[in-house]
C-alpha cells in the first residue's frame, strides 16, 4: 500500500488517481485523461479516444468481455487456478500503427495462503513517468479484486521487458536520486481498503470524480461513503481546485480528510 512515492516531487496521488478511475470508468475517452495527464495530448488517433486506454480491455475486452468480473468469478469457484489472467495487449494492436498501444500485456492473479497475489508483465515501461503510476494503479486493481474475494493483500510483482529512461527526464531523474533514501520512519501507506465488495463504492466515486472533472454542483457529503472512499473523493476534489487556483480551500480539505496519511500531499501543492 506504499503506492505513493514520499517525496514531494514524486509523490502524484492526483494524476495516478486521475488514470486509475480513468480505467474504471471502462471507457478511453481522451478529454478524460487529459484533465489528468497532459501527456496523453498526442495520444490519440481520432481526437476523442486513446486506442490503447485500459477501460474498455478490462471490461469490454472481444465483445463485452469484462476481464475483471472474470478472475474474481474463476478465484471464486478455484482459489487454485492459474487462469485468472487479464489480457491488455491484444494481437489487434499490431495491425496498423496506432499512436498508442498498452505497454502492459498481461496481469495475473494467484490465490497463496488467503493472499492474493498479482504478477504484472509488460512489454514496455518508462522508469521515470510510467512506472510510478503503473505501480499505483495495479496495486489498487489488486487490492480491489482481494477485497472481492475476501483475501488479504499479497505480493506485488512487476516484470518489464525494456524498461527505460527517455533523455528528456535524465536530468529530472538525477534531482530525485540526489533526495537519497525516504525516511522509512514516516508511514505514507495508503490505508488498507474497507473490507467486502468495494463495486458499489467505485462506482458511486466514478460519478464523483465525473461531476468534479465537469465542474457540476454537488456536496460530496450527500454521498454515503466510508472514510475510506471519502479521502479518495476529497483527493480528486482537491486537483479540482488547484486547476482551478483556488487554493486558499484547500484549508477546508486538509480539516475534512478522515486520514492523515493524504496531507502531505496536499500541502504541497499549496507550493
Amino acid at each position: 500500500r506504499a503506492r505513493i512515492s514520499k517525496t514531494e516531487t514524486r509523490g502524484k496521488p492526483f494524476s495516478a488517481l486521475g488514470e486509475l478511475f480513468w480505467y474504471l470508468s471502462e471507457d478511453n475517452k481522451l478529454d478524460f485523461i487529459q484533465y489528468y495527464i497532459k501527456k496523453y495530448d498526442d495520444s490519440s488517433d481520432d481526437g476523442i479516444s486513446v486506442h490503447g486506454g485500459y477501460g474498455p480491455r478490462l471490461y469490454n475486452m472481444h465483445n463485452n468481455y469484462n476481464q475483471i468480473d472474470k478472475v474474481i468469478q474463476i478465484l471464486n469457484k478455484n482459489p487454485y487456478s492459474r487462469k485468472a489472467v487479464i489480457q491488455l495487449f491484444d494481437a489487434s494492436d499490431l495491425e496498423k500503427k496506432y499512436k498508442d498501444v498498452p505497454c502492459t500485456c498481461t496481469l495475473q492473479f494467484v490465490i497463496r495462503e488467503e493472499k492474493l497475489h498479482m504478477f504484472t508483465t509488460m512489454r514496455s515501461n518508462d522508469v521515470f513517468w510510467g512506472l510510478p503510476h503503473d505501480i499505483f494503479c495495479f496495486t489498487m486493481i489488486q487490492e480491489l479484486v482481494a477485497r472481492s474475494l475476501n483475501k488479504e493483500l499479497g505480493i506485488y510483482n512487476h516484470a518489464v521487458g525494456s524498461m527505460h529512461l527517455y533523455e528528456t527526464h535524465k536530468e529530472k531523474a538525477e534531482t530525485y536520486i540526489g533526495l537519497g533514501f525516504q525516511d522509512t520512519d514516516i508511514n505514507l501507506e495508503m490505508p488498507p481498503m474497507p473490507k467486502g465488495n468495494p463495486w458499489e463504492s467505485v462506482n458511486i466515486i466514478n460519478q464523483i470524480e465525473e461531476k468534479i472533472r465537469l465542474n457540476q454542483d454537488f456536496n460530496i457529503s450527500d454521498y454515503q461513503l466510508e472514510e475510506y472512499w471519502l479521502d479518495i473523493s476529497y483527493l480528486l476534489a482537491t486537483y479540482a481546485l488547484f486547476k482551478k487556483n483556488k487554493k486558499d480551500e484547500f484549508e477546508k480539505i486538509i480539516n475534512s480528510l478522515n486520514n492523515p496519511v493524504y496531507r502531505t500531499y496536499i500541502r504541497e501543492k499549496l507550493k
